[in-house]
């Protein structure tokens, strides 16, 4: 792999991992192109763990805030100023088992040699964008429960396909299930932390295979392009989903997959 190729790749996984257009499936059919087959899936893993760090720095305040209600409330001093944070824990917690349980089952099903498979996958994504335009929620966080934790936890399994935009599918999940524009988008970043620790978690396994296949410049590259990029993409995306104006990415989504059905 090649410097350009490498930073050609993190940029791509900043922009698709949070815009709704599948950074999995950006990244399959961009090593198809670049004729990078062989590259492991843990440089996906790390290319993933450089966008969870722009999560965390553009959503730092709602994390430490969640993160000091929970020791709060273990040390039973949290009060009315905790509830909000406190609240988003359980269906988080529901989530984020439901997305371990159906990732580990839809793993097995490797698409990473039928990119036009990949590309069928992008135009679901787009049909599920474009349904959020008719999503009116009105839940804020105080109002969440397990429901929307079951909802949006299978929809971010489903997210496990490439071609299938895990935050698209989450925010479209969490509108469906009656959330507020704005909390559907928040909850489905913070649901992002979770689960790619535990994608990386499983992937360390095969961290000689990572070594030998990507030098470690392009690699360091690549995560540094991913994660600036990541931070403007979610800068970017966040007044879009407030604005329910999520289908527009429809438009780049529909001629992408045609596109790949016919050139792959």
């Amino acid at each position: 792999m090649t410097m350009l190729q490498a930073l050609i790749l993190g940029a791509f996984q900043g922009i698709a991992e949070f815009l709704p257009i599948s950074s999995s499936g950006h990244l399959l059919l961009f090593k198809g192109f670049m004729g990078l087959s062989g590259v492991p899936v843990l440089f996906d893993v790390v290319l993933h763990l450089a966008t969870l760090l722009s999560i965390i720095v553009v959503f730092r305040k709602r994390i430490w805030g969640i993160l000091a209600s929970c020791a709060r409330w273990l040390a039973r001093k949290s009060g009315e100023a905790d509830a909000e944070n406190l609240a988003i824990v359980p269906p988080a917690i529901v989530a984020t088992v439901l997305t371990g349980v159906i990732g580990l089952a839809i793993e097995r099903i490797d698409l990473t040699g039928r990119p036009a498979a990949v590309a069928g996958l992008l135009l679901v994504t787009a049909a599920i964008l474009l349904a959020t335009a008719f999503f009116k929620g009105d839940t804020g966080w105080r109002g969440l429960g397990l429901r929307h934790g079951v909802i949006t936890g299978i929809a971010q399994g489903l997210g496990v396909f490439p071609g299938i935009s895990r935050s698209g599918i989450t925010i479209g999940a969490g509108m469906a299930s009656g959330m507020k524009r704005e909390v559907a988008g928040e909850f489905s970043f913070l649901l992002a932390i979770p689960a790619v620790l535990g994608a990386l978690l499983l992937e360390l396994r095969h961290l000689d295979e990572l070594a030998g296949a990507v030098p470690v410049l392009p690699l360091t590259a690549a995560a540094l392009a991913a994660f600036a990029v990541g931070v403007a993409s979610l800068l970017v995306l966040m007044p879009i989903v407030r604005k329910g104006k999520l289908a527009w990415f429809a438009l780049y989504l529909v001629p992408a997959g045609v596109l790949g059905l016919f050139l792959l």
